[in-house]
């Protein structure tokens, strides 16, 4: 084994890159941050106590997630600690920004699922288990907001084990009842782990150890309570195995508030311990690409307006195999077309700063990457193709139009803009004039987005048509004059190629099925979508 490739295998274990995924305000942002604030990255998080004294966290930097106090996109950030490089991506909590999400968990090797102590398993927590648990991904929950009054500890793992078919495995387990957490028992050791909250809670938290002994006569009965959970828990089978963790059959368990940086140490502790560091990557054929093999990455996400000095874009790639280096010219499976990387960044939510070079694991932000959107395989000597990123069902359509005429080169080049990052999909119809675009979405926060950034970064204001349709099925583009043909329903083609036919609902397009046999109407899910793909 060459001298380049010890170090490039070294520099790849040290790696550990995770997602962070919950239900909409179950805290992901702000654990975001006291991660960083226990690795010694910031001196003090953004959070504070209620949302009207909620300063900005770093992983939230556009306007509109400042106001609402939400994340509505994925944030990319790297940082060291104990000799590990960590890349943390903090995701969209809220369905309407989902297919975000999902474009995040094609470039982690874990996650940490988070979970609201009074809410348990909401719908979109279920939703992203089974995500997980198909990408075959490993999951640390944790379960937050313990400093409120919410469910009983092993209700919780309860309902965790019978909603997702994985066993819990706790490693900490919560010194009190929710509401009143002062400490956690760490079961591997069997220490007491006692927590002292900061002023503010925007600092870290004072932790201190104890014996069993010295926890008793602390705690008292709190203290055995807890003990005896925890035995019983383990008399029954629920001990962590690495194995286990790592092949999705269980999933590691830990207690914290976040908001007051208590049980974020531990968390940190086992995601250098447990979570796994990049691996090869199947390719689209299913292939693994080594992970000594040349350079390749996969974009994942593409992101504009972040700097507003400079009006550029940022494609978030994540290394898949090889050494980065920065002005390597590197290739696009999907056209052949080279791309240059004289500016490349490493990312620290909106701030970036130019890197060098960067490793298997690592999430770079190419600078103005041409046409790359997300899902674009980029390789370097040996070509590769990695499975394509999946464009989610639309379910809500507006009709797009500039309030002023006079700008509407600022619109059409706005409109392109947010469909190449994903933001939206564009669909034109023969029916509409080409400056009045169908804007199609999973969710209708997102046209949200569109209209506020059309506004403050193109300088666009644009006009939203709500339209009757509520279902896209794919077609081919023979059968459009078929569907434009039958009342109510219309054929749209989206900006990647694939035709679709927009209907009302299943109900209109089952009866256009019946009187057009001849035309095939495919359903656009998750895993496929329509005769063109993405």
């Amino acid at each position: 084994m060459s001298a380049d490739t010890t170090e490039l295998l070294n520099q790849a274990a040290r790696r550990r890159t995770f997602a962070v995924i919950s239900h909409p305000d179950a805290g992901k942002s702000t654990l975001t941050e006291a991660l960083l604030l226990h690795a010694h990255v910031l001196n003090e998080a953004g959070a504070t106590h209620g949302k009207a004294g909620r300063k900005a966290t770093v992983s939230d930097w556009m306007e509109m997630e400042k106001d609402r106090g939400i994340s509505i996109s994925s944030s990319a950030i790297q940082f060291t600690h104990d000799g590990l490089v960590f890349n943390v991506v903090d995701t969209p909590g809220h369905a309407d920004f989902s297919e975000d999400t999902y474009r995040v968990l094609t470039a982690v090797d874990s996650v940490i699922m988070l979970l609201d102590a009074a809410k348990g398993m909401e719908p979109q927590t279920m939703k992203l288990f089974g995500v997980c648990k198909q990408r075959g991904i490993p999951i640390i929950t944790v379960i937050n907001k313990w400093d409120r009054p919410g469910h009983d500890a092993l209700a919780l793992l309860d309902e965790v084990q019978e909603r997702t078919g994985m066993r819990p495995t706790p490693l900490t387990w919560p010194v009190g009842i929710s509401g009143d957490f002062h400490g956690v028992l760490d079961i591997r050791s069997g220490e007491y782990v006692q927590y002292t909250r900061t002023p503010g809670g925007s600092t870290l938290a004072i932790e201190k150890r104890m014996t069993p002994q010295q926890a008793e006569a602390a705690m008292g009965e709190t203290w055995t309570t807890a003990v005896e959970e925890a035995e019983l828990l383990t008399l029954d089978g629920y001990e962590h195995d690495l194995e286990d963790y790592l092949a999705q059959r269980s999933t590691v368990v830990l207690f914290a508030a976040a908001v007051l940086n208590f049980g974020i140490g531990q968390l940190l502790d086992v995601l250098s311990e447990l979570a796994p560091p990049p691996h090869a990557r199947p390719d689209a054929d299913g292939a693994p690409r080594p992970l000594e093999a040349p350079f390749s990455a996969q974009v994942f996400k593409v992101q504009a307006g972040m700097d507003r000095n400079h009006r550029d874009r940022l494609a978030f790639a994540r290394i898949c195999s090889g050494i980065f280096h920065r002005g390597d010219v590197v290739t696009r499976a999907a056209t052949g077309r080279q791309l240059a990387t004289k500016y490349a960044s490493g990312v620290f939510g909106r701030e970036r700063e130019t890197i060098e070079e960067a490793w298997p694991g690592d999430v770079i932000g190419l600078v103005n990457a041409g046409d790359v959107r997300a899902g674009d395989s980029l390789y370097l000597e040996e070509p590769v193709t990695f499975p394509e990123i999946p464009t989610f069902p639309p379910e809500h359509f507006r009709q797009a139009s500039a309030m002023d005429p006079s700008k509407h080169k600022q619109f059409q080049r706005g409109i392109e803009q947010l469909d190449q990052e994903g933001v939206i999909q564009v669909l034109r119809s023969e029916r509409r004039p080409s400056q009045m675009p169908i804007l199609a979405a999973v969710g209708p926060m997102q046209f949200e987005v569109v209209s506020h950034r059309m506004e403050h970064e193109f300088h666009a204001p644009i006009r939203l048509e709500q339209l009757p349709l509520g279902l896209a099925m794919g077609i081919q583009k023979q059968d459009a004059p078929a569907v434009d043909a039958y009342p109510g329903a219309e054929a749209a083609e989206r900006s990647d190629g694939t035709w679709l036919a927009l209907f009302a609902d299943s109900w209109q397009a089952r009866w256009f099925g019946q009187r057009n046999p001849d035309v095939t109407l495919e359903s656009l899910t998750h895993d496929h979508a329509g005769p063109a793909g993405t």
